[in-house]
């Protein structure tokens, strides 16, 4: 099926994402992978240092409390911030814009409707 510019936009504003994180996108790649490394590293250490507790002598109470102290810290978790989409970048630019008195607020309220017409009418 072939869709129309105006339909690609709208598509577009809709489902293209933009990272705002605040760091360069493209060093998300490798921090990223990094933080989960040192989150999974912290929970291998906390249970190391856990299970050191039942070392020495055999003794249940010792063994039993040191794999208790093991299970129960909750793992660490990286979660990643969403990116967000293309048409709320647009309108916040253009906002931006205004702000700092390069554009006239008239002007920057025609586009923003245009915007959010198109990148409403796909968004549920």
């Amino acid at each position: 099926m072939r869709r129309s510019p105006q339909e690609k936009k709208r598509l577009s504003y809709a489902k293209d994402r933009r990272n705002t994180y605040g760091e360069n996108d493209k060093s998300s790649r490798r921090n990223i992978t990094l933080n989960r490394q040192l989150a999974h590293r912290a929970d291998r250490h906390h249970a190391d240092q856990a299970l050191r507790g039942a070392l020495g002598r055999p003794d249940e109470a010792s063994a039993d409390h040191a794999e208790q102290a093991a299970r129960d810290r909750r793992p660490g978790r990286f979660r990643k911030h969403a990116d967000v989409p293309l048409g709320e970048i647009v309108a916040a630019r253009l906002q931006q814009r205004v702000r700092a008195g390069m554009d006239e607020p008239e002007r920057t309220e025609a586009r923003l409707a245009r915007v959010h017409r198109h990148y409403r009418r796909t968004t549920p």
